[in-house]
């Protein structure tokens, strides 16, 4: 059995999920096998790769692996091509994802999602999310006019994301309010107040209502910015959808709405960094099929049947292919 590591065509997607670094860990290092070209994105070449113990292949070549790992799987382009039966690893967000999720069921294929690997009620990857936040700031705040020391801004939400995003607005002087799950009414009533609006939720795919609503738009102050890291399809707020790292952001009724949903690839060495750190200690065990407990509950698709429930419920709801 080998694994795979492909390069994500993602817009501007630069993270990787190994370094040659942490190769050393890993007992089946000769089973990898990275496309070529895998590091230079974060100035590594080829050799440093070989020189650790690994192979490098053309992308049709890794294609053929069994286990193939993209960092940004969800968004993968290449499924028409693959084999039936693949195990598929990186972040999946099978449930909004649902072309992918779809050509998934088709093809039989296994996916452990990172986003479902948590530990102790926290997520493995967690430092990805904190970026998440810092970079959307960092990036999103060019388009509202206003430097952070001038603008008053509200969080929704209060997990990982929020942290890094409040980290890089209370550096730069921000006025922030957070409103956490239990108190989405009282942000309700004062959302129209800020000059920023944060959205930083894990929404619940399952529920029918929205945080905000299109009828809400022109009630905001011209020139509004809604900063949407979560970036959920058309889910809590209704007109928002993914955007890109060119193409950031758009406007709707004098509001601008930013939903870049891979920022942390803006500092993709860092996040690199974090991924690597993590995913080494899995490969092993990913190759062996005897998966603990942790990387069990990460399988949301196994042999193209739908294990994940918020899947299954989501597709449903829409009328989408259920197996």
């Amino acid at each position: 059995m080998k694994m795979g590591f492909l390069i994500s065509h993602k817009n501007n997607e630069k993270r990787r999920a190994l370094l040659p670094e942490d190769i050393s860990v890993v007992k089946n290092k000769d089973a990898l096998f990275f496309e070529e070209g895998y590091g230079l994105s974060i100035g590594i070449d080829d050799g440093e790769y070989i020189s650790a113990g690994v192979n490098m292949r053309s992308r049709e070549e890794i294609l053929k692996c069994e286990i193939l790992v993209d960092v940004k799987l969800g968004d993968a382009d290449y499924l028409h091509l693959l084999d039936k039966g693949k195990i598929l690893v990186g972040w999946a967000h099978a449930v909004q994802q649902v072309d992918f999720t779809s050509a998934v069921l088709n093809g039989d294929h296994t996916v452990i999602a990172w986003e479902e690997m948590d530990e102790g009620g926290k997520n493995l990857f967690y430092r990805n999310r904190e970026v998440a936040g810092e970079a959307a700031v960092l990036h999103g705040f060019r388009y509202c006019g206003k430097m952070p020391y001038d603008a008053k801004v509200c969080i929704l939400g209060n997990g990982q994301t929020a942290k890094g995003c409040m980290r890089i607005l209370h550096g730069l002087g921000a006025d922030v309010d957070v409103f956490p799950r239990k108190h989405e009414h009282l942000f309700r009533e004062k959302m129209t107040q800020y000059d920023v609006v944060v959205n930083c939720v894990m929404w619940d795919t399952n529920r029918t209502d929205r945080i905000i609503y299109k009828s809400d738009l022109p009630k905001f102050k011209k020139g509004t910015l809604i900063l949407d890291v979560s970036c959920d399809p058309y889910l809590e707020i209704e007109t928002s959808h993914p955007t890109t790292i060119d193409d950031p952001v758009y406007e709707v009724d004098g509001v601008i709405h930013y939903a870049v949903d891979n920022t942390p690839a803006m500092f993709s060495r860092t996040v690199t960094k974090i991924i690597s750190v993590v995913y080494k200690n899995f490969i092993d065990e990913i190759f062996s099929g005897k998966y603990s407990e942790l990387v069990r509950n990460a399988v949301v698709i196994e042999n193209g049947h739908i294990l994940y429930e918020n899947i299954r419920l989501f597709r449903e709801r829409r009328g989408l292919f259920v197996k």
